[in-house]
């Protein structure tokens, strides 16, 4: 019964990893995500096409910034146009 447990042990600490910092800066709208042998995103881009010409030809894709804190319009308000 201990070498059951001692097994199960040792896999669970091969197969968990440490907790990853934040992978997105909160600066920045658009991340390119990098895929390789160390995946990792980069989120120093400002639009889609730039992010997108970074990508081009290589094993990446753009995500759009989950936490990006820019300004953002506040979901209340809302324009009505005028009717004459």
């Amino acid at each position: 019964m201990r070498i059951l447990a001692l097994t199960i042990l040792a896999i669970g600490t091969v197969l968990i990893r440490p907790a990853a910092a934040q992978m997105y800066d909160p600066a920045y709208p658009v991340c390119l995500r990098v895929y390789g042998p160390a995946t990792y995103y980069e989120c120093s881009y400002t639009s889609l096409p730039q992010c997108n010409a970074s990508a081009s030809g290589r094993s990446a894709q753009c995500v759009i910034n989950p936490y990006f804190g820019g300004a953002q319009e506040s979901a209340g308000y809302r324009r009505h146009p005028r009717v004459y």
